[in-house]
């Protein structure tokens, strides 16, 4: 499955403006909206691709989409 992280921002930010500070990336599923911790994200958000996880490009992270991304990636 294919899998990418997409950012959640800061309230009354969105990724309709450049350089919006990111509150906390989320995975998602093949370009999904829906965070797997279930969280609805904006369409318009910044993404990177799951090879970014894990590195300092992807703190904060949220806890919860990594472990549920563990369990689906080998």
């Amino acid at each position: 499955m294919q899998h990418e992280m997409r950012a959640e921002y800061e309230e009354g930010s969105s990724g309709r403006v450049a350089a919006a500070p990111v509150k906390i990336w989320h995975m998602v599923r093949a370009n999904g909206t829906t965070a797997m911790c279930g969280r609805e994200l904006d369409p318009d958000a910044e993404t990177q691709s799951a090879e970014v996880w894990a590195t300092d490009d992807s703190v904060p992270f949220c806890h919860s989409c990594g472990a549920m991304y563990l369990r689906e990636v080998p």
